[in-house]
């Protein structure tokens, strides 16, 4: 079974009705069984883009109340991992959620990142390997 990894930027989109990304992320996201695995950081990116936005950041957080999203990683434990994909990706620059997304795709091989983020196109997995996408792109 193929894991979705998701990203702020779809959460945020299907979160808030303004978004251009609204209709497509909704789509998306019915499609898909729950849950979608994530990370910290992408969670606290998301609930901050959805605050300083037109959203309620509170609905991210009842969504991993519901099991709809899965934190399924530890900072704390893959921090050097992390660190080396973020000086790897220096010039991009990554951020830290996409550093976690890019390690969690590593940990679960059979898996896509379900992203509206175009760095997603030049960041690799295990150092060269393509990471599969789910974007509108």
């Amino acid at each position: 079974m193929i894991r979705t990894l998701v990203d702020c930027g779809p959460l945020v989109a299907f979160y808030d009705r303004k978004d251009k990304w609204h209709r497509w992320a909704h789509e998306q996201m019915d499609a898909l069984t729950p849950p979608l695995l994530t990370t910290e950081p992408v969670v606290t990116e998301a609930c901050f883009l959805l605050q300083r936005g037109t959203g309620n950041p509170a609905v991210i957080l009842r969504a991993v109340q519901r099991g709809i999203l899965q934190i399924a990683f530890d900072v704390e434990t893959e921090a050097s991992a992390l660190e080396a994909l973020i000086e790897r990706y220096a010039d991009v620059p990554m951020s830290l959620a996409d550093a976690s997304l890019v390690r969690l795709s590593e940990l679960n091989r059979d898996s896509r990142v379900f992203t509206l983020d175009r760095d997603f196109r030049q960041y690799r997995r295990n150092s060269r390997q393509v990471i599969p996408l789910l974007a509108p792109w």
